[in-house]
């Protein structure tokens, strides 16, 4: 479109000298080239998914995490209710009681047979002053709690970034199988072509059509069913970033880019695994967890100690009953309301002396508790030290396997343009030829395959040493 504009524009201006238009042409078309490829760069750009915009994406709609992320604020309001446990307790009261026939006046205590109601006011303020510190420690139990959930979003987002990461690299091998098998195609089509002119020179029997059309056939069938694959491979990262009213995407594909640092990676693994330790979620939440488990267990023998608080009430009350003896009149309700009123404040003191070893029972569980919480994070440290520990070896491997594929594809491809040479010569049968396309063919995908492998394996080492390997928001 902007081609077909320039090219009217100047059809247009007729009073422009040919010398100005020989002269400007050439960089007016350089303009327009440069322009139209920018264009036409950004507008695919813009529908490219990059890694990511994928994981952004997956963050943000995956229900999963959605799901982890409620657990968090339900800890974060049990931490704020346990800080407003230490508050005084306040409650009102009041009621409305109709009495009919025989019943115990409330106000004297004696029983009457009239009917008459009665209308009563209190309210009553208690506070806790020792409990053996247990509201203090669940206070900083549910903080460390909250804390470790918190701790869970986060792993959840890097596990959904690196579930998104494989999905996506996925489709980059396929996409690459695909290249591949329509490379050999074009090959394939290109040698039928050569076989029917050679049959009609006489130069080949008519037999021969057969072979070239039945290669021709497997290329497709084989582009077929890579197509497939991508087709699969691209479903999959529509479900795993949760991407609606989609059934394909596109992603952006770079050249594939390997960073080598075999050498530095064998004398770096426990510097990585100490690194790894100070910020993987999964290291910290359980931390936090067996914080949580000690004050639980200081929760548990502050049931042990005696528990001392103190109380205050006023109370009030108006009654059908309660008769001015002068008058033989219902007192008003406001006089009674102020007659009647009764004041308490008090001390309250509770001494645990025997309920069965519960509480007893209760420090052991425990105790119990922070020993599994110690185990786990042990569990856990070991898990990532042993993780680390393949994926350095893999690294080391994949270097080494990645070199060895790079030469075998270069060997195999002269091989392959020696062999075209020799068949177009009729120096090489059509099975020989296509042996080697085969073997060409499959020292390429060998190589892509280690490529990426050694490109995902380099990316999740970074991520270990605490390299920003995804664009992940920390505040969910």
């Amino acid at each position: 479109m902007w081609h077909e504009g320039g090219l009217y524009s100047w059809e247009q201006n007729k009073n422009i000298s040919k010398e100005k238009l020989n002269n400007g042409m050439n960089f007016k078309k350089e303009i327009l080239f440069f322009v139209t490829l920018l264009m036409v760069t950004n507008f695919y750009g813009q529908k490219a998914w990059t890694l990511d915009a994928c994981v952004s994406h997956a963050i943000a709609n995956n229900l999963s995490l959605k799901d982890v992320a409620l657990t968090a604020n339900s800890g974060k309001e049990t931490y704020n209710q346990s800080k407003r446990n230490l508050l005084p307790s306040i409650s009102g009261y009041s009621d409305y009681n109709l009495r009919f026939g025989r019943s115990e006046d409330p106000n004297s205590g004696a029983y009457v047979n009239t009917d008459f109601f009665s209308n009563n006011y209190s309210i009553n303020a208690s506070l806790d002053v020792f409990q053996g510190f247990q509201k203090i420690n669940a206070i900083k139990a549910s903080k460390y709690l909250h804390k470790a959930n918190m701790e869970d979003v986060e792993k959840q987002k890097f596990t959904l970034a690196f579930s998104v990461m494989s999905a996506f690299y996925d489709i980059q091998y396929y996409q690459g199988l695909l290249a591949i098998s329509k490379s050999k195609r074009i090959v394939s089509k290109t040698n039928l072509k050569l076989v029917k002119k050679q049959i009609e020179l006489g130069l080949k029997a008519g037999a021969d059509i057969y072979e070239a059309e039945s290669t021709l056939l497997a290329d497709d069938l084989e582009v077929t069913q890579n197509l497939n694959l991508v087709q699969g491979a691209k479903l999959r990262l529509i479900q795993a970033i949760n991407l609606e009213g989609e059934n394909t995407i596109e992603i952006q594909t770079n050249p594939l880019e390997v960073y080598n640092d075999q050498n530095k990676l064998k004398i770096e693994t426990d510097s990585i695994y100490t690194e790894a330790l100070g910020f993987l979620p999964t290291i910290k939440a359980q931390k936090f967890r067996m914080k949580a488990a000690k004050k639980q267990v200081a929760i548990a023998r502050g049931a042990l100690y005696p528990s001392l608080s103190i109380f205050a009430g006023y109370g009030t009350g108006y009654f059908e009953t309660n008769i001015d003896v002068n008058t033989n009149d219902i007192i008003p309700f406001r006089t009674q309301i102020e007659d009647n009123t009764s004041k308490q404040i008090g001390v309250s003191l509770s001494i645990p002396i025997s309920d069965k070893w519960s509480k007893r029972s209760r420090v052991k569980q425990q105790k119990i508790e922070l020993e599994r919480a110690s185990n786990g994070l042990k569990i856990q440290q070991q898990l990532v030290y042993q993780t680390i520990q393949q994926l350095v070896q893999e690294k080391n491997a994949l270097s080494v396997e990645y070199e060895q594929t790079i030469k075998q594809m270069n060997a195999e491809e002269q091989a392959f343009k020696i062999a075209q040479k020799k068949y177009e010569k009729g120096l090489l049968s059509a099975v020989d030829l296509n042996q080697a396309k085969n073997l060409f063919a499959t020292a390429q995908s060998r190589r892509l395959q280690a490529g990426l492998l050694l490109k995902m394996n380099s990316s999740t080492l970074d991520f270990y040493r605490g390299l920003p390997v995804f664009n992940i928001n920390t505040n969910f």
